[in-house]
This record gives C-alpha cells, structure tokens and sequence, in this order.
C-alpha cells in the first residue's frame, strides 16, 4: 500500500498538489515490466530509435512552458533557470538520439581469425534523481541511458516529482513504448533502496549527497551493480591579481547563489590574491546587495527560495559567526534566505569545508599561484571551479594542478551537454554527459572468430 506526500511551494508555503509514494511491491512491479520492455526495445532499429529520441526531444520542447511553471512552483526555481532546464532535457535528448547508430565497436587485428566488439545495453538502469536540479539531472540519466537500448525506472526526490511525472507522461505522448521509459514517486529508503536490491536493475545513476552515495556504492557491491556517482562539492572561485576583477566580481554571485546556492557546482568558496583582496571585496559586495531574491515567477528573479523549511534551518545553522555582509530577501511566507558572505579565520572552519548548500559563500585570501592550488585542493570534495586570470599560461598550470572535474577559466560555466561532467575524490564516479557518458551505459562484448579451420 501506499502513503501520501504533500507537496509544498517554497515561495510561499501553500500545498501545490498530493502525490502517492510507491512501496516496494508497486516498485517491483515496474522494475519487472521494465525488464520486460528491455527484451524489445533493445531490438530496435537504430534508426527507429534515434527517432523516438528525437520527437521525444520535440515533445519536451513543445511543452518547455507547462514544465517550467511546474518548475518554478514545485522547487522554487526562477523562470529563466526552469525554462533553460527544460531546454536542456530536450537538448540532451537530441545529442543522444544520434548514439544508437554511432555505438561502434571495433576490429582489433588477431593472428588465425577476426576480432570484433559490440558494446550490448545492460538491461534496466535505475535513475535517482536529486530535488535541487529535477529536469536536466533526470535527462543526463535517462536520455543515454534509453539511447544505448536500456530501459529506464526512474525514482525523483519526493519534494520534486511533478516534472520527472510529466517526463513520463510526454514520454508516452512521443511514441516511447511503455514500459521503456518508468518513473516512479517514492522514498529513497524504499524505492531508492529496491534498486540497489533488486537483481533485474543491473545500474544505477544517482545524483546526491555524497553520504548516501556511499551508501548505494557499498549496497551496490554485493552484486557488483554499475554505478555512477554525480555527488558533493565544495567548489573554489579563484581570483588572481592580473584578471578582471570588476568582471569576477561581478560574476561571483550567481557562481553560488544561482537556484539559492543548492548546487554542486557553486563556487562557494572564493580565493583572491592578496594584493588585490580588499579592491574585490569592495566590488563583491555591490554585486551581491544588488542580487535580486524575489518571487521565481518574476522574469527579474535572479534567485528564488530554498526547497524546504528543514534546508533552510540546516543552512541557517552554519551562521554562527565571521558574517562580512548580506543581501537582501522578501519576508513573510516561504523559504527566504539572503544571500550571505562569510569570511572565516581557518580553512579547518566548518563553513570553509563542508557543502553547506544554501546562499553562503566563503571568502579567503591566498599569497601566490601555488598557495592558491594548495588551498583549492584542501577539500574532500573536486567537482568544479573557476579560475580568473588575464595570464593564459598561468591559468592552464593552475587548471592542471587542481583537482576536479570541471574548470573553468574566466568563466563560471560548469555544464554544457555535449561535454563530459563529473568529479575527483568524494565528488563521484564516472561521467555524465558528452561522448564518454554512454560507455556508462553499455557492456563490451568481445567475439574471436576463427579463420584457420
């Protein structure tokens, strides 16, 4: 039996719609009818899959509007960022509706015969999609996924369903057969849980704290389950003295305070060279005052509320002390929070090393090139950055010795979907989108044929 869950808008607390949270034996029964799906859909003809991707994209884009709103309602997003996430599924659905006719294999030159590979779907892959960014995370996962002949179960956060339910409907709507493409609303301990059981679901592709990453890692190993871990960050905006330092500061703030600073991507900290900290500082704080918190449904909205009262009060909790300056936030209803620059005295502070999530961003000054690395890379965490220098030699030697995932120089750009996503150290496993994805989602099947006898 199932239980219900209400779901919430943030911006103003009011309860948008009830959803039916899955137990194990609805979330079995959809595992089994998608591994009843796979033994046909991994039949399809390349071509004739390539187009069902395609008019899927199409379908996502015709309806870019109805899973915006549902977007900037359900999770708080503002409309700009909802509607760029809708275009990114469909974005993503067209690049990876080109893989089923260029999954190649090779021939590898033998003695007495042939050698060929194949790269052969595993089956159903289970896609738990986290609740700060619903859409595109959901697209990086099934849309490969689906392209390389899986079938796909998948599982979004119980505070953000609605998009991944409309996924699922327009799925259908393009001509996907059912049972290929599932998705179903439920707890992690329960339906997150089933997929790492269950024996039919032969990957997972999760996107989440690193904690519970472990978790589906360590529960994954006792059928040696594939895994692809997108998980924790703790990314550094580094400031040199010879960049732009008007440009970066004024870049800084939606580095980290873009969808309230609930990304695993945002610079939430920042490095500036010495000799020129207190002339960013200066800048940093102009910009930031001048960020515009407001209702996500305004066009000016630049940032919007956390997804939850918990978030909020697990965010607040970090501001105990080193406070340099705020911005501003509506009061009254909904989960509002400024956003907030901090300036600890240690890089062992709290503040400094944990994944905060939320509108806070630390700032530190550092003495050269090589104590700028040092300090970037004191963080368990190496899934993305920034580096701003008018030096290009500079800044390719300090993108090379810091250890993450995604770079950017005098950019804060952490994603585009035909390049490869993913990090270092307690960051994660595996890559996301670009070309390197779909080996994630594939078996290399290696055949000798005799030609002695």
């Amino acid at each position: 039996m199932s239980t219900t869950y209400q779901i919430i808008n943030p911006a103003n607390e009011q309860i948008v719609k009830s959803v039916d949270l899955a137990d194990i034996t609805a979330t079995d029964k959809v595992i089994e009818k998608a591994n009843k799906a796979f033994e046909s859909w991994k039949k399809v003809a390349p071509g004739d899959r390539a187009k069902l991707l395609r008019t899927f994209a199409q379908v996502v884009a015709d309806h870019r509007q109805e899973l915006a709103k549902i977007e900037v309602e359900n999770a708080g997003h503002t409309i700009g960022n909802a509607l760029w996430e809708a275009d990114n599924v469909a974005n993503v659905l067209n690049y990876y509706s080109a893989a089923p006719e260029r999954l190649f294999g090779k021939q590898i030159p033998v003695a007495n015969g042939i050698d060929i590979t194949f790269k052969e779907p595993l089956g159903v892959v289970g896609v738990i999609v986290p609740w700060n960014f619903p859409m595109p995370i959901a697209g990086w996962g099934f849309a490969p996924a689906l392209a390389a002949g899986n079938t796909v179960v998948l599982k979004p956060a119980e505070y953000t369903p609605l998009t991944a339910v409309k996924l699922g409907q327009l799925a259908l709507l393009a001509g996907i057969p059912e049972g290929v493409f599932n998705v179903i609303v439920g707890k992690g301990s329960v339906v997150g849980n089933r997929f790492v059981t269950h024996p039919l679901v032969r990957k997972i592709v999760f996107t989440g704290s690193t904690t519970v990453g472990k978790q589906i890692m360590a529960g994954c190993a006792d059928q040696v389950k594939r895994v692809t871990l997108e998980l924790g960050g703790k990314s550094a905006n580094i400031i040199f003295a010879d960049s732009d330092i008007e440009r970066a500061a004024a870049a800084a703030p939606g580095a980290v305070f873009d969808n309230a600073g609930q990304d695993c991507c945002a610079r939430s900290r920042i490095l500036v060279e010495k000799s020129v900290f207190d002339k960013f500082m200066s800048s940093f704080e102009v910009a930031v005052k001048k960020f515009k918190v407001e209702d996500p449904a305004l066009p000016t909205a630049e940032m919007g509320p956390l997804i939850s009262k918990k978030q909020l009060e697990t965010v607040q909790a970090y501001l105990t002390k080193d406070i340099a300056f705020t911005g501003s936030a509506p009061k009254g209803s909904g989960y509002w929070m400024a956003p907030t620059v901090l300036m600890p005295k240690s890089a062992t502070e709290k503040v400094w090393q944990e994944e905060i999530f939320g509108p806070v961003v630390s700032v530190m000054a550092f003495d050269d090139e090589a104590d700028a690395i040092a300090k970037a890379n004191d963080s368990q965490f190496g899934l993305s950055g920034s580096i701003w220098s008018n030096n290009s030699s500079k800044a390719l030697r300090v993108a090379r010795g810091i250890e993450s995932g995604n770079l950017s120089v005098n950019s804060n750009s952490s994603v585009r979907y035909w390049t490869p996503f993913g990090g270092y150290k307690q960051s994660g496993l595996g890559r996301e989108l670009g070309p390197d994805a779909l080996d994630a989602f594939t078996e290399v099947k290696n055949v000798f044929i005799a030609t002695d006898n």
